[in-house]
């Protein structure tokens, strides 16, 4: 009973946060708990559960007061590179160490890739900075590509949780072929509380500040070297 006990407790803890992968006893665990946890896994973690899905904060197109003419340039936004896990919609957590595992039932509407990109794009038009943007899977003809990779977009739990985004960007000029801009986003944004919503919350500010910083850095950048 006792080991049956223990199972119920781990099969709710991880039924609880949607990680029916995190669970299972370690190697050399007695028999008794291996069948329990075996049971108790097709009766609970295999049962069918509404998944729920989240999106980040996307702006609108409409565009900000501009001070003085705009960059005489047209951005083209390219595709942002990432590993498997963040190109498909299932929500990453971590524990702190090199072990990652994904929620079942806690998904994206969209890949974190292509929402990060929709943001950025919607960002850079609305600032009003450039003469125009476009992606660049579009047949628009463009100066400058902006493209990137994102290595981080995630819940990290230890002796608290965060949402830890990491990313950087290049400015190539399609001209010259040259790259003449790079930056490099990393923070790490407490949660407040301990539910998937709050994490969604903590990595959605985390975007929203990654891609603040990234437009005041193109506009210092442009500031300082003028498009003739």
């Amino acid at each position: 009973m006792i080991l049956l006990k223990d199972a119920h407790e781990m099969r709710r803890t991880a039924i609880a946060k949607g990680r029916c992968d995190a669970w299972p006893p370690a190697r050399g665990a007695p028999f008794a708990l291996l069948a329990a946890v075996a049971v108790l896994t097709l009766s609970g973690c295999g049962a069918a559960r509404p998944s729920k899905y989240y999106q980040l904060t996307v702006p609108g197109d409409q565009g900000t007061a501009q001070t003085g003419d705009p960059v005489p340039a047209t951005l083209l936004l390219g595709p942002l590179m990432a590993s498997h896990l963040y190109r498909e919609d299932r929500i990453v957590y971590s524990m702190g160490g090199e072990q990652m595992g994904t929620y079942e039932y806690q998904r994206w509407a969209e890949p974190p890739t292509e929402m990060i990109e929709e943001v950025l794009l919607r960002q850079l038009r609305a600032s009003g900075h450039y003469k125009a943007v476009y992606p660049h899977r579009s047949n628009a003809n463009g100066d400058l590509v902006l493209r990137g990779r994102l290595y981080d977009f995630k819940e990290v739990s230890g002796k608290s949780i965060v949402a830890k985004v990491t990313f950087d960007l290049e400015l190539r000029d399609l001209k010259s072929g040259a790259t003449v801009w790079t930056h490099y986003y990393t923070h790490d944004e407490p949660v407040s509380g301990k539910d998937v919503p709050s994490v969604v919350a903590a990595l959605d500010r985390n975007v929203q500040a990654g891609i603040r910083e990234v437009l005041v850095s193109l506009e210092q950048y442009f500031t300082a070297h003028p498009v003739k």
